[in-house]
């Protein structure tokens, strides 16, 4: 351990106000990647676990060092730990295509909870380090898995000229058990002197399907489609 910490770790003022601060910086980063890509727990739920965790921690040693009381310092922190079980629970989302989304959510707020009791007890060496390798996880990792899933991500731009066609689209990949990851929709040009020209364009991220030009070809098909292609 460094020994540049080693007088911040007692139940003074300003350690306590440091561990306080950290398990809120900590928590805090972690939700911001976790808010950036829209998932249920964002970073004022992390904040708040990373939070309540270190305050836990600081309540056990208080009781033990302060007031001398007869008490176990690791038993608050694993009832931490086992708490944090129900609230991950709370971002697991099960699909109607029975694909379960939330686990990386859940298992990041476990680990943002337990980092926060590390803070409190004064371990500020696997706080910081453990923020660091979540994000790492996170983001890095994440990028990884998608060249290793078996269905890589792909694009299919769509030009149309009904507002109606769009959902038609949809309703097709949903059919087709095609995944959505992203789908961005622009208007091109309401006043085209032309009423045959595409007035929107969309931009759909997807991930499966057999053969991509089987999957643009019905688009095209479509009523009120101008064109679609692969990007």
């Amino acid at each position: 351990m460094f020994t540049a910490f080693a007088s911040l770790r007692g139940l003074e003022f300003w350690p306590v106000f440091l561990k306080v601060v950290l398990a809120a910086v900590c928590g805090l980063v972690i939700g911001l990647e976790r808010s950036a890509k829209n998932r249920p727990a964002g970073f004022r739920t992390h904040v708040l676990v990373c939070l309540g965790a270190c305050t836990a921690a600081l309540t056990g040693l208080y009781l033990y060092m302060e007031l001398r009381l007869v008490s176990d310092v690791s038993r608050i922190g694993a009832q931490v730990i086992s708490g944090l079980g129900f609230i991950g629970a709370g971002t697991i989302i099960i699909t109607k295509r029975r694909s379960i989304k939330g686990l990386t959510t859940a298992a990041g707020l476990w680990t943002t909870g337990i980092i926060g009791l590390g803070i409190g007890f004064g371990y500020y060496e696997i706080g910081i380090l453990g923020t660091v390798l979540v994000l790492l996880t996170e983001i890095i990792l994440g990028k990884v898995s998608l060249h290793i899933s078996g269905q890589p991500e792909y694009k299919v731009e769509v030009l149309y000229n009904d507002k109606t066609s769009i959902d038609h689209v949809l309703r097709y990949m949903k059919d087709e058990s095609i995944s959505i990851t992203n789908l961005m929709i622009h208007s091109i040009d309401s006043e085209a002197e032309d009423e045959e020209k595409a007035q929107y364009r969309a931009v759909i991220s997807l991930r499966g399907g057999d053969k991509k030009e089987l999957i643009q070809a019905a688009i095209v098909a479509m009523d009120g489609v101008v064109d679609a292609a692969l990007l």
